[in-house]
């Protein structure tokens, strides 16, 4: 009786560790997505203020434009 009840005791064992092994790829499936949209939406902040500094005319706006630019840059670095 015992032995049966260790085996069952193996089975869930095992299916609960597979099923912690696929929570686990989920999870880190769903990081890399959300890794994937910042470095986006980055990378199209960062276009859209190269468009705008083109365009400037205003120093001030010009360097508020650069500040914004290196924060983005930095952030880029950080999360290549």
């Amino acid at each position: 009786m015992e032995n049966g009840n260790s085996t069952q005791e193996q089975k869930a064992g095992v299916s609960g560790a597979a099923q912690e092994s696929a929570e686990d790829r989920d999870r880190l499936a769903r990081l890399k997505a959300e890794q994937t949209r910042k470095l986006q939406a980055l990378k199209l902040t960062r276009a859209r203020i190269c468009e705008q500094l083109a365009r400037s005319s205003s120093d001030r706006y010009t360097q508020l434009l650069n500040s914004e630019l290196e924060q983005i840059d930095s952030e880029l670095t950080r999360l290549q």
